[in-house]
């Protein structure tokens, strides 16, 4: 009898569907703080749509969530060059960045995400 089991290869799962099914999932997965696997079916469907904010915001939000800095700094770099007044990417750059205890890059970054939500200190 043989006993040899076939093993599947892990990325077919989260590559499995459509772009929206892919999205729907990855959602999913972020919102049961499974940020590892919301990331895995992110990198695919970020390939695909490279043009869209929304899965890459979620990608770099799964990155940090699951302290991959690294990553989620640079998918928010790519975010805040292409869109400089996206002010919850701008937020979570600084953010990414302090947590890195890279504190005066993330000053700018986060006094802009504030100034752009409209949270303007009292004089």
């Amino acid at each position: 009898m043989d006993t040899t089991y076939e093993t599947t290869d892990n990325t077919t799962y989260y590559a499995h569907g459509t772009p929206a099914e892919r999205w729907e999932r990855a959602r999913l997965f972020f919102a049961a703080k499974e940020y590892t696997a919301a990331a895995r079916v992110l990198v695919g469907l970020v390939e695909e749509v490279p043009e869209q904010t929304g899965p890459r915001l979620l990608l770099a939000r799964s990155y940090y969530h699951s302290a991959q800095l690294q990553r989620a700094e640079t998918e928010l770099r790519l975010i805040v060059e292409r869109d400089p007044v996206e002010h919850y990417a701008r937020l979570m750059l600084g953010r990414t960045l302090e947590r890195q205890g890279r504190h005066a890059e993330a000053g700018p970054h986060l006094r802009l995400a504030s100034a752009l939500a409209g949270d303007f200190p009292e004089a």
